[in-house]
């Protein structure tokens, strides 16, 4: 069954957030990850407390916990950190 990991999130910093971004993308494929979807979000309904979304696909949920809590990605948390507020969610689908 496959997993997505949701992340919510509000630019903090632009120029951090697209370093974070670019380094993020090349932690996923030894996870078997992918990004299927970023942007602007669109409120159909209720309050809004991030301006963007963006939906990372893995194989399974393992796959997904692996990839957020290996060595490469916690580096980059720092930068994270300064470059946005963020919520992470895992989904099975």
């Amino acid at each position: 069954m496959s997993a997505l990991v949701i992340v919510d999130l509000s630019p903090i910093n632009k120029e951090l957030l697209s370093d974070y971004s670019r380094q993020a993308v090349e932690t996923l494929s030894s996870f078997g990850g992918e990004f299927i979807a970023k942007g602007m979000t669109e409120s159909l309904h209720g309050e809004v407390q991030f301006k963007m979304k963006a939906v990372i696909q893995f194989p399974d949920n393992e796959s997904a916990r692996n990839w957020y809590q290996s060595e490469a990605y916690q580096k980059l948390i720092p930068i994270r950190e300064k470059g946005m507020q963020s919520q992470f969610h895992l989904i099975s689908a």
